[in-house]
């Protein structure tokens, strides 16, 4: 079986069972206000998803999908030799996602059908960006959450790295937290080994790497969508981070 499998297909209305034996995504590409899923179960429950939502589960998990109208979907397999290398050692314990897929993720899984038509170097290079895509997102960001016992502050760490593009204070983070602005930083850095600010920058510049290696925004583009409104303390933080510019990063 290929490294990566990627098909858009049509399925009648009705659904049923599956098992999935790779890491896949399933990104609908029409609307399915009946949708039901049961993971891991027979009993289903209602759970509406619209065009470009859809879900990534694990490899081995089992359950039950239907929907009353025929579905189109991309179903996109991962293969676990790929996930190995950029550092998912074991796929089947992320946690499923069902709904909103994040932004990158959807991208390069729609894509991912035109994978083959770039030669060997471009499909391996898009392939393993997708990896890692799916290990920055699903297996290290969820293990940092699990790790941290407080749920007050597990809420905070999963507030930023749904909305590292938007503007992370501290009042609006401790705020989330129920806690005093001094006693929320204490506690966070207790938790995480950072600061709210060091944090939000690291994980700023971890989605920068993956933007400059796997997509052809420019670096103005990056910069905004990484939560700077100001290109050259972007360039800063990613020097200081990484010893190098965005441009010589992209570049190596």
């Amino acid at each position: 079986m290929a490294d990566l499998s990627a098909t858009l297909t049509n399925f009648p209305a009705g659904g049923g069972a599956f098992k999935l034996e790779r890491l896949t995504i399933g990104v609908f590409r029409n609307d399915q206000p009946t949708h039901r899923l049961g993971l891991g179960a027979d009993k289903t429950e209602g759970i509406p998803l619209k065009a470009d939502q859809g879900w990534i589960l694990p490899p081995g998990a089992t359950g039950v999908c239907t929907y009353d109208i025929p579905l189109d979907v991309m179903m996109v397999e991962v293969a676990p030799r790929v996930l190995s290398e950029v550092g998912m050692a074991d796929p089947t314990t992320i946690a499923p996602v069902v709904g909103d897929i994040d932004p990158l993720t959807l991208e390069l899984a729609m894509g991912a059908e035109k994978f083959n038509e770039g030669g060997t170097l471009y499909r391996e290079t898009m392939h393993r960006a997708l990896a890692v895509q799916l290990t920055n997102t699903l297996q290290t960001v969820e293990g940092r959450i699990r790790s941290i016992e407080d749920v007050r502050l597990r809420r905070v760490v999963e507030y930023i790295h749904d909305n590292l593009a938007e503007d992370l204070t501290l009042e609006s983070m401790s705020n989330l937290a129920a806690m005093s602005g001094f006693h929320f930083s204490r506690a966070f850095k207790t938790a995480t080994g950072k600061s709210p600010l060091q944090y939000v920058i690291a994980e700023r510049i971890e989605l920068a790497k993956v933007l400059l290696k796997t997509t052809g925004l420019t670096i103005s583009d990056i910069c905004f969508r990484t939560g700077y409104n100001d290109v050259s303390r972007f360039g800063q933080h990613f020097k200081r981070a990484t010893g190098m510019t965005p441009g010589d990063f992209r570049a190596q």
